[in-house]
């Protein structure tokens, strides 16, 4: 994705930009890769943190509603949660309470726009890993799945902490985001290696923070 100096939200606030273009054209990609197996629940990760995994998934969601379709954004970094602050929603309550308090999820999610509704983290909790791991998880994401046509992950950094493996098992694929700036290829590699032995589907890569050439920016318009 383009480098932009808008707000983060591009493809609701600026969605004629090219980097509004450039996740239409990601959307187009995942329905390519998903035509013979739908690719309904995606799991966007990171090997290390700021990156814009959180940044590409919320863009993303925004265009997958734009087609008519009910999308379902999760925040699932129990560790350090970044969704609430990207929409400037209210996190007392989210997804730690539906998986330690039994709460639905009409009940705690925000619908933020048509067909986008966003779930964030909820109150950190002492043992991340166990809850995204229990039956109760289980049971969320079956019925995440069954409401949405899309349900989007948000996952801590895969380097980081093992949470992301687990929620690979709930994901028909995975999209790793890299930073053109500073993501190493040895680090790229170790994120991809380790979704791989446990299972997981990688449906690909996207490459945030590319600075684009002010030819290649106008080529369009002349």
């Amino acid at each position: 994705m383009a480098t932009t100096h808008n707000t983060l939200l591009v493809t609701k606030d600026n969605p004629s930009s090219l980097t509004a273009e450039a996740y239409r054209t990601l959307r187009t990609n995942l329905s390519f890769v998903g035509a013979d197996h739908p690719c309904r629940c995606l799991l966007f990760t990171s090997g290390h943190p700021r990156v814009g995994k959180s940044t590409i998934a919320a863009n993303l969601s925004f265009i997958l509603a734009q087609t008519d379709k009910k999308v379902l954004l999760v925040d699932c970094d129990l560790r350090k949660p970044s969704l609430h602050k990207l929409f400037n929603l209210n996190n007392s309550s989210g997804l730690t309470n539906i998986l330690s308090q039994n709460k639905s999820i009409p009940e705690l999610a925000h619908n933020v726009t048509d067909g986008l509704w966003v779930l964030t983290s909820g109150p950190i909790p002492p043992n991340p890993s166990e809850l995204i791991s229990s039956n109760t998880a289980k049971q969320f994401w079956a019925e995440a799945t069954e409401t949405f046509d899309y349900t989007l992950i948000d996952s801590p950094p895969v380097l980081a902490v093992s949470d992301a493996l687990v929620l690979s098992k709930q994901a028909d694929g995975v999209i790793i985001v890299l930073d053109a700036r500073s993501t190493r290829i040895d680090s790229a590699k170790e994120v991809k290696a380790r979704f791989s032995q446990a299972g997981a589907t990688v449906l690909g890569v996207v490459l945030n923070r590319v600075k684009l050439n002010k030819k290649d920016s106008q080529y369009y318009y002349k």
